[in-house]
């Protein structure tokens, strides 16, 4: 799919801390009704998009979205006995959003700008400046501190671009970190803001602290 092809509005599915990132996979399970008929109507598309954004999280903002999200085709799905979804989302291009749409559907949707996110469709993306030594010994001080477990080989012998956005998938991220990540305009700048966070929760600051 080519920028081209990208249609001016999705629907969109807001969910805290659920980070989408172009050419990376993230798992759903839809079972509210509205998404479950954002699913049925989004298989009857050409794109099969669906647009993740993160809503706001604070006072005075119950319905507000963050300007930028990421956009997933719909590349696997399976239906349970009671009427889920199992869904995965292939991360497409990120977009900015114009504008919400007015309709009869009960989710939302927006319309959209493609432009400024090139790299989001072209080649992987390599971080040249990575020191993985140094970044994977940061990391497994983190993930005993988290007591998380991983698979420490796959992660060494990953790509610069699938390790990095990987990790600012699956860390256990504020919402607005995750949207840090997420407008990161770089691998390198995602990278730096993912190890930024890292050391900042390793000397037990907050996430709001690191933010401001």
């Amino acid at each position: 799919m080519n920028k081209h092809e990208l249609p001016d509005t999705i629907p969109v599915f807001p969910l805290p801390g659920a980070l989408l990132l172009p050419r990376s996979r993230l798992p759903l399970h839809l079972f509210e009704p509205r998404y479950l008929a954002m699913m049925d109507d989004v298989l009857k598309t050409d794109h099969r998009l669906i647009g993740m954004v993160q809503p706001f999280d604070g006072p005075g903002k119950p319905d507000q979205l963050h300007k930028i999200g990421c956009a997933g085709r719909l590349t696997a799905f399976s239906e349970t006995e009671d009427g889920r979804y199992m869904v995965t989302l292939s991360g497409m291009s990120r977009f900015r959003i114009i504008e919400e749409t007015e309709g009869f559907a009960p989710y939302r949707k927006c319309k959209v700008d493609w432009g400024g996110f090139g790299r989001d469709l072209g080649p992987t993306e390599m971080d040249d400046d990575f020191d993985r030594s140094a970044f994977l010994k940061t990391l497994g001080r983190f993930f005993e501190d988290q007591g998380l477990n991983t698979d420490w080989e796959s992660l060494s012998e990953a790509e610069d671009e699938l390790l990095i956005n990987s990790l600012s998938m699956l860390c256990p991220f504020e919402p607005e970190d995750k949207q840090a990540l997420l407008e990161a305009p770089s691998l390198t700048t995602r990278r730096e803001t993912l190890v930024t966070l890292i050391e900042f929760a390793l000397r037990g600051g907050s996430a709001e602290e690191i933010m401001q």
